[in-house]
Parts: C-alpha cells; sequence; structure tokens
C-alpha cells in the first residue's frame, strides 16, 4: 500500500490519483502557490537557486518542475553570469508541462528543455547531470527511495541533489496555526479557485504524511548521496536538503 494523503491506497493506484490532482489544477496552479502561501514560495524557491549556485554550461535536471519555476530561475541565474545552463524539466504530467512550456513562450526562454517522465524511471543516461532538483514533488512519488535512487544514478560524480519539500513547523504555536490554516483555508480556496478542494486537502494531508527533515535525510544517505545538508525555512514549514553524489 501506499499513502494518498491520509489514504492508503494499492501502489499501483497512486501514480494515476496523483497524476488526476495535478491535471485538474495545472492552469491555475501558479496562482494557487501565490495566493495560498502569499507569495512567500517565490522566495523560498529564490532560495533554492541561490543555494545551487548554478553556473554557464552545468547540465541541470530539474524533476517535477512542470510550470518551469526552478528552471526558469536556473536558466535567468546562468544568464546573468555570462552564460547559458542546459536545462531539463522533467514531470509525469503532460498538462503541467504544457503550461510550463506556455510559460516559458511567453517568456522568450529557449534554454530549458521539456521531457513527460516519471522521477521513478528518469528518462535520462546515467552520469549525464551536473545537478538534479526537485521542489515540492518527492512526496507525491509512491517509492520515495526510488526517485531518490534515480537522481544520484543520473548525476555525474561530484554532481548535486537539492531538494525544496514541505516541512513541519518548529516553531511553537506556528505549528498548530499552520495546521488550521493547511486544513479550514487550503481546500476552501483550492475551491474557488480551481473548483477542486480535494486536490488541496490531498496537499495538507500528504505534507502530514511526508517524513521528518531528519528522517528524510536519512533516505537520502541510504540512496547512496553523500554530504547531506539541512535548511530550514519559514520557521521549518518548509526544508531543503542538499547532498553530493562522490
Amino acid at each position: 500500500m501506499a499513502s494518498f494523503g491520509y489514504r492508503d491506497v494499492p501502489e499501483v493506484e497512486k501514480a494515476g490519483l496523483v497524476r488526476d490532482v495535478f491535471s485538474s489544477v495545472a492552469r491555475r496552479y501558479d496562482l494557487m502557490n501565490d495566493l495560498m502561501s502569499g507569495g512567500v514560495h517565490r522566495l523560498w524557491k529564490d532560495a533554492m537557486v541561490e543555494w545551487l549556485n548554478p553556473q554557464p554550461g552545468q547540465h541541470v535536471l530539474d524533476v517535477a518542475g512542470g510550470t518551469g519555476d526552478i528552471a526558469l530561475r536556473i536558466s535567468e541565474m546562468a544568464r546573468s553570469r555570462g552564460g547559458k545552463a542546459r536545462i531539463v524539466v522533467c514531470d509525469v504530467n503532460a498538462e503541467m508541462i504544457a503550461e510550463g512550456v506556455r510559460r516559458a513562450d511567453a517568456l522568450g526562454e529557449s534554454d530549458v528543455c521539456w521531457l513527460c517522465g516519471d522521477a521513478e524511471c528518469l528518462p535520462v543516461h546515467d552520469s549525464s547531470m551536473d545537478a538534479c532538483t526537485i521542489a515540492f514533488g518527492i512526496r507525491n512519488v509512491t517509492h520515495i527511495e526510488t526517485a531518490l535512487a534515480e537522481a544520484r544514478r543520473v548525476l555525474k560524480p561530484g554532481g548535486r541533489f537539492l531538494c525544496l519539500e514541505f516541512s513541519h513547523a518548529q516553531v511553537p504555536g506556528l505549528d498548530l496555526l499552520y495546521e488550521r490554516y493547511s486544513f479550514a483555508v487550503l481546500p476552501r480556496l483550492g475551491e474557488w479557485i480551481t473548483k477542486d478542494a480535494e486536490a488541496y486537502r490531498y496537499l495538507a494531508e500528504s505534507i502530514r504524511r511526508f517524513p521528518s527533515r531528519t528522517a528524510f535525510a536519512k533516505m537520502i544517505e541510504r540512496a547512496g548521496l553523500s554530504r547531506v545538508r539541512m535548511r530550514n525555512l519559514a520557521g521549518g514549514i518548509a526544508a531543503m536538503h542538499s547532498a553530493w553524489r562522490i
């Protein structure tokens, strides 16, 4: 069995259920991110790309990056340093990729390639990437360990894995406030904006069932990645994990 929010479902069903969630909200996904976080998700993603520190000439894979938030930031930072990075976005959901392509075209962005593929079976050659990123996507895969092993497989020796994901608030009082907001406000906001309250109820539930930051760090190490480091954001509401293929 696999977790789908607070439900346990057969493993073979989870991927399809997750695809349905993101297909339903794809066209309003970026708007919802702004509304439900008050725009703070943009600061978190900026922090992620700053920590990644992309350089011209690097080959970067962004997993579960359908609408291009991370990829576009990486491309912009590489150009600001005098060159271009080669960036591939891989997402299992075709509707999310379509939104990303539309957004990139509107910005005149031509340095990002798009692949429809599963985080647990990446359509990417072994040891071909300088960096592999994933933002707010790892908790949606059926087998987290498999996705981490795939990230290690595609990295070159010396390549870096960087993950941004929701976590569990650590500031006293913030945890209760965040809990109430997640379950009382997010589904209503989702219903208003995307006509799909259940998608955002799943979001809140999936965050609660995701491993703690320390447990996730141990999973990264077991996948064969080294020098794992963590950074908390917004009192622990989100966290970044960095590791290397040595």
